[in-house]
């Protein structure tokens, strides 16, 4: 049943309860472990990462701020490599990418896949071997792939006829190896996720269909194109996913393409990729598997296939980037006002508002996203209040967290943190309402160091370049 109002979600039944998974913690400032970053504890009420306090990382930096946990995003790419050990591990760089982190990423042992010309460069600055590095997108330009080239990119995976023909004219005038290829394929799966972060099912820009043969003809073209190496096939069934079975299915109607391949044009493409898409926990609703069961069972599935078609299952890989980056960071905030908001009936809500908001966290507004939070620089003995964590834009719609349960005594001045932002919060931060993007900073070993400053005056007004 439908808990919409006309007059308005505040209105609605039971809208002031919060979700039905919600439940009162007998002590509003304990942590969740499952939700934060494997260092994040409390210290006399402080919430502490990577050995620094947070009262004192935001009396050197500011807020609001990103804080990544170095040794825990590199504890989780060991896991996954390790897991994967018979897989290529491509980081997911749209998920957050910097010189620091894509650094990380090569000393971990990990390949990265880029999305963009910008995610390109940074790799370049970083010093990425590109061999290792993969390229998506649906809509590259002659230019972006003609860097590709040129700087020797290991695949490009291709998404449109258009982009093939351009890769075909690019592989005419290329003196050197033949350009490596993957061609993304619509395996017509919906995921169990937000239709925006559902990139499997036909109705979306992605990939060539295999249903209606459109992955079979880019097969076909790959093949008789001078200059052009295919390596395999790419499915991607979208994001925060939970649930093996959409990966199941997606590798039966892949692998069978990969057996009609072989059949009926006598090529065996060597390598196969399976995407990302795996789950973090961002409330205590989510369970997220663990590497190593993901591993088992996605090899299970491929092997099982594999035996049923009578093909030798090909080199797979994955591109994990939320499961490594989300749980990584969390981002801490100045408390500026609290007002608590009487409706009619007396049903009341307190509003939390801080010094940062959808320009730093787009999520919520986006993609309804849930998310936690908690008091970050003192004990509070006071109860539980069901509050809502807002930003200071100009927008109703400016929800960091939707629903959680605050100590009462929450006042101006205090911070909260919220855990699990490391996944696309950067990476879609902006600067709506003239808003400066914060920093991300680093810490570990009881130390920190910024790795992408806070933006400043200057360059909000670098690229207005007036009425002269």
């Amino acid at each position: 049943m439908s808990t919409t109002h006309q007059a308005g979600w505040a209105h609605a039944a039971g809208a002031l309860r919060g979700p039905s998974w919600l439940r009162e913690p007998a002590d509003p400032n304990a942590l969740v472990p499952l939700l934060w970053s494997g260092s994040a504890r409390k210290v006399d009420g402080v919430l502490e990462v990577g050995g620094v306090r947070l009262t004192d990382l935001v009396a050197e930096h500011g807020s609001p701020a990103y804080v990544l946990d170095e040794a825990d995003f590199r504890a989780r790419a060991r896991a996954f490599r390790d897991a994967f050990d018979d897989f290529d591990v491509f980081y997911a760089g749209k998920a957050f990418l910097s010189t620091a982190v894509a650094r990380w990423v090569a000393e971990e042992g990990l390949c990265l896949d880029v999305c963009s010309a910008g995610e390109l460069l940074v790799a370049e600055r970083a010093g990425f071997d590109m061999a290792r590095v993969g390229y998506h997108g649906n809509n590259k330009s002659t230019a972006e792939l003609a860097r590709a080239i040129e700087l020797g990119v290991g695949r490009i995976i291709v998404d449109s006829f258009d982009e093939l023909e351009r890769l075909v004219r690019l592989a005419a005038d290329h003196d050197g190896d033949p350009v490596r290829l993957m061609v993304r394929v619509t395996a017509g799966v919906e995921a169990h996720t937000h239709e925006y972060i559902a990139t499997a099912h036909e109705d979306q820009k992605f990939g060539f269909s295999i249903t209606s043969g459109d992955a079979l003809e880019a097969v076909r073209r790959v093949l008789a194109a001078p200059g052009l190496e295919l390596l395999g096939l790419h499915s991607h069934i979208g994001s925060q996913i939970f649930d093996s079975s959409g990966f199941e299915v997606a590798a039966r109607r892949v692998l069978a393409l990969h057996a009609t391949v072989a059949r009926e044009l006598g090529v065996a493409m060597p390598e196969m990729d399976l995407g990302g898409g795996f789950g973090i926990a961002y409330t205590t609703q989510d369970d997220p598997a663990e590497p190593s069961r993901l591993a088992a069972e996605m090899r299970a599935i491929v092997d099982h296939e594999c035996r049923a078609l009578g093909v030798e299952a090909p080199r797979l890989s994955i591109e994990p980037g939320r499961a490594i980056v989300g749980p990584s960071m969390c981002t801490v905030y100045t408390v500026g006002t609290v007002k608590e908001v009487t409706l009619d009936g007396g049903a009341r809500r307190t509003y939390v508002s801080v010094d940062g908001g959808m320009s730093d966290n787009i999520r919520t507004a986006l993609y309804d996203a849930d998310y936690s939070c908690t008091l970050a620089s003192r004990e509070s003995t006071a109860p539980g209040r069901l509050s809502r964590v807002v930003g200071k834009h100009c927008e109703a719609g400016d929800i960091v967290v939707k629903d959680e349960f605050l100590p009462a005594d929450v006042a101006p001045g205090d911070l909260v943190a919220v855990p699990a932002t490391g996944a696309y919060c950067r990476s879609l931060a902006s600067n709506y309402n003239h808003a400066l993007r914060p920093p991300v900073v680093a810490v570990r070993d009881g130390a920190s160091r910024v790795v992408v400053r806070r933006e400043t005056e200057d360059d909000l007004l670098a690229t207005d370049v007036g009425d002269e």
